[in-house]
């Protein structure tokens, strides 16, 4: 069993074969990893993300899944281990109820119609969403929208999933509650994911980050030794967290404590 369940090496791709909208990318994703993606809009986070899947092919260099390169002859076999959750929950909508939403994929891999109401059933309570089965999707709040998704991508048992700005059109309460399921899957299922984002509070619950612009990887690390490079954040056109720019302001003020990127950390050594 190979230890990088994902390996992209040297990936390039342009869209009018002018300029490349992501140009000698190299990422490796360890089995069971929960890694994130950062960058601002048209960084080339997301065409990475459809790279990998095999919605377009690569100009240059290689995807390798499980040992195995991704080539036109065995996409639709890779596609099989790898599951993708895409910005706008809306256009992934096709059945009338959560139900039938959830079914659909079911039915597109030919899962036993017997076996589904099972299936359905086991996904839709791992998401929370067990109570809205026969409701109408586009009625939902969005974040649970983007639950139905998650559970429609985990119906399909991928080995792999990824997040594409997932949580990019929700209002903050519907982020949170993308990013703890997704961090609870994560935990619980050992699940490798792999999360396309400019949302940079969810970087500080991932394994390991990887920092894109203008089409290249700039920067990589842990997310601590990316967040301690704020500046370079900054210059990124990338926020950083509340907990990083509450650290610096205490420490502008003279005011010293050692956690710097949980903020009910900073509280407690402050009230010592």
């Amino acid at each position: 069993m190979t230890l990088n369940q994902l390996s992209i090496k040297n990936l390039s791709f342009s869209y009018d074969n002018k300029v490349f909208a992501v140009e000698d990318v190299n990422i490796e994703v360890k089995r069971g990893k929960y890694v994130t993606i950062i960058g601002h809009n048209g960084s080339g986070k997301s065409t990475v993300a459809k790279l990998i899947i095999g919605l377009m092919e690569a100009q240059q260099g290689e995807i390798i899944v499980d040992g195995e390169r991704l080539t036109p002859e065995n996409v639709y076999e890779i596609r099989e281990k790898i599951a993708i959750v895409f910005q706008n929950p809306d256009n992934q909508f096709i059945g009338s109820t959560v139900r039938d939403d959830i079914a659909f994929g079911l039915e597109n891999a030919m899962v036993n119609p017997e076996d589904m109401n099972a299936i359905i059933e086991k996904y839709a309570g791992r998401v929370g969403m067990l109570d809205y089965l026969e409701h109408e999707p586009t009625k939902l709040s969005g974040g649970q929208k983007q639950r139905v998704a998650i559970a429609g991508a985990l119906a399909l048992h991928p080995e792999i999933l990824v997040l594409d700005e997932a949580t990019s059109m929700l209002d903050p309460k519907g982020r949170d509650e993308v990013n703890n399921l997704v961090h609870e899957l994560h935990h619980k299922n050992d699940m490798t994911i792999i999360s396309i984002t400019h949302d940079i509070e969810e970087v500080t619950m991932s394994d390991y980050v990887f920092v894109m612009s203008d089409g290249k990887v700039v920067m990589e690390g842990t997310p601590q030794e990316v967040l301690e490079k704020s500046d370079i954040l900054v210059d990124l056109q990338l926020d950083i967290p509340f907990s990083v720019k509450f650290y610096e302001a205490l420490r502008k003020q003279g005011i010293h404590v050692s956690s710097k990127f949980e903020l009910e950390r900073m509280v407690d050594e402050l009230c010592q």
